[in-house]
């Protein structure tokens, strides 16, 4: 009879699912790398972008089909270096300097919430008020001629608008089955946007409070702005530990590598073969 109880234990199925409450408050520091490297006639250009900050996630309340979360940006820097030029870009969100557009820029990104539906199963359903922030953004920069604003808008809405912060943080959020799972069962979802991907997860372990998950993924990105188109594929792989509790992460490591080609306008639309490797963290620092 023990043996029998033990098994039946050991493979009972887990409801794997956000569980909040209003008033609950996550921080999460985000760190990632990517390094860019394009080949031409031999030659290796390398750029290399760094983002670190820490995400505030507030519950506001539970609905019908998941939970309305605010999201604040508490802290933002970028960096991005080129092999060839040095530095590009150096800013950190905190520190406004007078004669710096970019820090007036992402300054504003601090501490402007932006309110999202989250499902149960981690997909983000909605976001409000990414457009409302590049706005901001964009008025912060000290343009003054509408055309020039709007151009600001358009290239800030791939990154900080609505549908890009939500297909940004289904990457972290999105792990979630939506049937019950025993160890070693996988499950399957996909995100959309510039990135595509399409995940297969595994619940590795379940030990007192922690799930250990972990997953895989065929990318697909598509990626174009005013002087560049890149269409690359390739592969990433997430380990993660979360708190079955309220399902939030503690800890969380994507790593990913694509291949294709860059074409840029001012090369005449001339393919470069390109590559792509990055390397984000996600870390719960407190609750």
């Amino acid at each position: 009879m023990v043996c029998i109880l033990c098994n039946t234990g050991v493979n009972a199925q887990t409801t794997l699912q956000y569980q909040l409450k209003k008033g609950d408050v996550f921080k999460v520091k985000q760190d990632a790398e990517q390094i860019i490297t394009q080949e031409l006639d031999g030659a290796n250009h390398e750029i290399t972008n760094h983002i670190d900050g820490i995400l505030e996630f507030k519950v506001l309340g539970e609905l019908n089909n998941g939970y309305e979360v605010a999201l604040t940006f508490k802290d933002l820097n970028l960096k991005m270096t080129s092999s060839i030029q040095g530095e590009l870009m150096n800013v950190k969100a905190k520190e406004i300097k007078e004669d710096d557009m970019q820090s007036k820029i992402f300054n504003t990104i601090l501490n402007n919430p932006v309110k999202m539906v989250l499902a149960k199963n981690g997909n983000i359903l909605k976001v409000q008020g990414g457009d409302s922030l590049v706005s901001k953004m964009a008025r912060a920069s000290g343009l003054e001629d509408e055309f020039s604003i709007n151009m600001m808008k358009k290239s800030l809405e791939n990154e900080f608008g609505s549908e890009a912060l939500s297909n940004s943080y289904k990457q972290m959020t999105f792990i979630y089955p939506d049937k019950k799972v025993n160890i070693n069962d996988k499950w399957e979802n996909t995100y959309n946007g510039k990135l595509k991907t399409k995940n297969v997860w595994t619940l590795k372990s379940i030990v007192e409070d922690k799930a250990k998950i972990s997953g895989k993924a065929t990318v697909l990105m598509d990626v174009t702005d005013a002087n560049t188109i890149m269409k690359l594929s390739g592969t990433q792989t997430t380990t993660l530990t979360a708190d079955t509790n309220t399902g939030f992460i503690k800890h969380m490591l994507v790593e990913g590598l694509s291949t294709g080609v860059s074409t840029m306008k001012q090369m005449g639309g001339e393919e470069i073969p390109t590559t792509i490797k990055s390397k984000i963290t996600y870390e719960l620092i407190n609750k």
